[in-house]
């Protein structure tokens, strides 16, 4: 189960490494997830458990309720 600090670190927490290193979980493409998810590679711990977190936001098309979240913008 999430919690609402797992989904402002989606919307603040920048990419460690990678093609995609720098840029913000949430903004991650698609693909991208779905190739850690095909390959059952997923980081191990908290960034990897983030990961598949917004792969299940985005299939669901529920990413947009986290972009609100960047950048301090919540209550």
């Amino acid at each position: 189960m999430f919690q609402k600090e797992h989904l402002v670190k989606l919307a603040n927490m920048k990419m460690p490494f990678g093609k995609y290193s720098g840029r913000v979980l949430i903004d991650l493409p698609e693909e991208y997830l779905l190739w850690f998810a095909n390959k059952n590679q997923f980081p191990s711990g908290e960034l990897g458990d983030l990961m598949q977190l917004c792969l299940a936001l985005k299939i669901d098309g529920l990413d947009s309720v986290v972009r609100p979240l960047k950048y301090g913008n919540y209550p």
